[in-house]
């Protein structure tokens, strides 16, 4: 039997990971710390392996215990705006948990698959500049473009979540490039589903789904709400992370996102909210915060040419009746 290890294994990708898995008939390993009942406000789960990334030691030993055919890392430091007051620890948690479990991948089990969460968030505000016309609901370039991986990381504003996603991002590929091991970074974009708690500091399109479901108000942060994001369900993220570790490739790069065709912006997410719930949305508007971004879709042309038999489970509407339910 196969065994994978998935960090983060109590969070959205993490979670949607061990059940696809199992279902493949692996060996499951997961690994948590349990943060995000801190964050997020919920209760703690049990049904893992209560392991901090950053604790070499027991990670080492975790490592030499199971020999790992793949390892899924998913464990992180989500937030912009809490990396902006917390850096140091954003930064042992994104950048050196990554490094630890890079070593621990070479020394033990150097011919497994290493699968990193990565994020679009290591090009900074460094997209395509050109003037948004700006529609009923939502912002729209003169000549529709999503971005591709060609796009630099330098020379832009980042956020601290940002620079330290970044870090571990260019560890990933040295360790393909360097020592030959079969990496992959995917920069994501809005990831989704049913199993994502949501937050004001994190996870937009859940959060909004529960503010419009508890009455709450919604803060829309800048761009009057026609700023635009594409959107993937987990399934679909991980269903790609599966394609891949059947077929590795060194220190590969991927952008990973919903494409066009499940793009929204927060204006229409309201609308088709208000819609499946039959509740009427209440919001209020903020400054716009430092290093977001007006347009945000992703080029995922990369990865299905080298991975042709990967499609997508989940539409735009699918997505939004499953974060309904």
């Amino acid at each position: 039997m196969k065994k994978v290890l998935i960090t983060g294994s109590l969070g959205l990708v993490g979670s949607e990971a061990v059940d696809f898995f199992r279902d493949k008939g692996w060996e499951v390993i997961g690994i948590d710390n349990n943060g995000r009942s801190e964050f997020f406000g919920v209760n703690k789960s049990s049904g893992y392996i209560d392991m901090d990334i950053r604790d070499e030691i027991r990670i080492n030993s975790l490592f030499q215990t199971y020999k790992f055919d793949a390892i899924i890392h998913t464990a992180a430091q989500p937030s912009h705006d809490y990396s902006k007051d917390h850096a140091l620890e954003d930064f042992d948690i994104n950048a050196r948990g990554t490094l630890i479990l890079l070593e621990a991948t070479r020394k033990y089990c150097p011919d497994a698959t290493f699968v990193f969460c990565s994020t679009d968030k290591v090009y900074g505000g460094n997209m395509k500049k050109e003037v948004l016309r700006e529609d009923d609901k939502r912002l729209t370039p003169q000549e529709f473009w999503e971005f591709d991986e060609s796009l630099s990381i330098d020379r832009a504003i980042h956020s601290p979540f940002g620079c330290s996603k970044a870090a571990a991002d260019l560890y990933v590929q040295e360790y393909g490039y360097y020592f030959g091991m079969k990496t992959v970074c995917f920069r994501l974009g809005c990831i989704t589903g049913r199993r994502h708690k949501g937050a004001e500091l994190h996870g937009f399109l859940a959060y909004l789904v529960k503010c419009i479901k508890e009455g709450k108000t919604y803060k829309i942060f800048g761009f009057e709400g026609k700023q635009v994001r594409d959107q993937i369900h987990s399934y679909d993220l991980v269903n790609a992370m599966w394609h891949f570790i059947q077929n590795p490739k060194v220190a590969a790069v991927y952008n990973m996102g919903g494409g066009r065709e499940r793009s929204v912006s927060i204006l229409e997410a309201i609308e088709m909210i208000e819609e499946e719930t039959g509740k009427k949305a209440n919001t209020d508007f903020a400054e716009g915060r430092k290093g977001d971004r007006d347009w945000d879709i992703h080029d995922v042309s990369k990865f299905r040419k080298d991975y042709p038999e990967f499609e997508y489970e989940y539409s735009l509407k699918d997505i939004i009746k499953d974060l309904c339910q």
